[in-house]
């Protein structure tokens, strides 16, 4: 959307993620990403750690569960989402303002690890919207679109294949 502050953060997570379902019914990861620059001491002739930035972070519906399965403590990862503030009133009365960053896409960083991808088979497009719409695929094009069971980037049945 226009207008958003949309930022890419790497860092290590701070805690395991942890889940919630709010009063309507959707899933909530809430977890925090410390990012710590490092530069080059050119006089010790190491690299020093500088101010750790740490961003409270929330992703929402499918993307929360997948994050409560798929990261942990310490897992570096790579987040991009849109910056939002809100502001509330503490229980000693206080106002208090935060600045959260809202996950649109997240992933463990392959700097200094590898990962084994799965793809989900719920979210995505496969159950359409709330209205009753979605993607329709042909019948000749989804006999055509069957992918191997193990390949994680295929498309599932049913959802386009671009």
């Amino acid at each position: 959307m226009a207008g958003e502050t949309v930022i890419t953060i790497v860092g290590n997570l701070t805690a395991d993620p942890e889940i919630r379902t709010t009063g309507s019914g959707a899933s909530v990861a809430s977890f925090t990403i410390a990012s710590t620059p490092r530069t080059w001491n050119r006089n010790t002739n190491q690299f020093e750690d500088g101010q750790a930035l740490f961003i409270r972070c929330s992703a929402w519906r499918d993307l929360a569960e997948h994050c409560v399965r798929s990261l942990a403590k310490g897992m570096r990862v790579i987040a991009q989402g849109r910056l939002q503030q809100r502001s509330y009133q503490a229980q000693d009365g206080s106002n208090r303002t935060v600045v959260e960053l809202q996950v649109d896409e997240i992933g463990p960083s392959l700097r200094y690890a590898t990962a084994q991808v799965q793809k989900m088979q719920s979210g995505g497009y496969q159950g359409g919207n709330a209205n009753g719409g979605g993607y329709q695929q042909p019948q000749q094009a989804q006999q055509q679109s069957q992918a191997p069971a193990d390949d994680p980037w295929s498309a599932p049945a049913g959802e386009p294949d671009f």
